[in-house]
């Protein structure tokens, strides 16, 4: 099974930067993908970035450039900087954890469905202002 906790949320003014951390408390599948995913109130959570166990990344489009996934394998720990933020970033942001049905060359953005998702953080507000 797999435990995760993420942290790093803030409010910050558009342009602004943040990092956001997930750490990983149990172990993770080589099988498993990680990724970032957000929702609004009122809205259907979406997904942000995945990255398979290999490292390929797929990102929404909204993000691509701005955002950068990473991880620390010796701190068990996932990552995502945020960069060149907006108002439309505003969003509770939770990481996560799927087992892999098949590799992204295969489904590709799929994975950004939140409905294909195992095990979720309890998320992390970010608040964007003009």
């Amino acid at each position: 099974q797999v435990s995760l906790m993420e942290s790093g949320g803030g409010s910050v003014q558009a342009g602004g930067s943040l990092r956001l951390s997930c750490a990983v408390s149990a172990y993770t599948s080589d099988t498993f993908y990680m990724g970032w995913f957000r929702q609004t109130p009122g809205n259907k959570r979406e997904g942000v970035v995945v990255m398979d166990p290999q490292g390929s990344t797929i990102y929404e489009e909204s993000v691509k450039g701005r955002f950068t996934i990473s991880t620390d394998h010796a701190k068990n720990t996932l990552y995502l900087q945020m960069n060149n933020l907006a108002p439309e970033d505003t969003a509770m942001y939770y990481c996560a954890a799927g087992d892999m049905g098949a590799p992204f060359r295969i489904l590709g953005r799929a994975y950004l469905d939140p409905s294909l998702v195992d095990y979720w953080g309890q998320g992390t507000q970010v608040t964007v202002s003009s």
